[in-house]
């Protein structure tokens, strides 16, 4: 008896560990890159995403402070070579993203990111 009883926590153990047994969905980044490749641009390494929780991580790679807002939320102003990540939740359909620094989005640093 003691062997059996040894034999079904080893298993039970081993499924715990294997993932297998529980599998939820998972987060999708996108990776922004603020100011390049010129100063008032946004570069996301993804076009579209799933709907659900998205995380953006946000870099500053331009000279000028910027910030990155998208469904309502932003980061923080960033200054050159700062980076901030962002997550929110996005419904199916066109999410906008912009920069709200005066003059930003109307120069071009703003898009949409296709949430299928």
């Amino acid at each position: 008896m003691k062997g059996t009883k040894l034999t079904i926590c080893a298993a039970v153990a081993g499924l715990a560990f294997t993932g297998a047994a529980v599998a939820g969905p998972t987060a999708t980044t996108v990776t922004v890159t603020a100011g390049k490749p010129s100063e008032l641009k946004f570069t996301l390494s993804k076009k579209s995403v799933a709907a659900g929780a998205v995380t953006f991580k946000v870099t500053n790679k331009g000279k000028s402070t910027h910030d990155f807002k998208i469904s309502g939320k932003k980061t923080k102003l960033l200054a050159a070579g700062k980076s901030a990540t962002l997550k929110v939740t996005l419904k199916k359909g066109k999410a906008a993203f912009l920069c709200t620094v005066p003059g930003h989005a109307a120069a071009g640093m703003k898009g949409t990111v296709t949430v299928k």
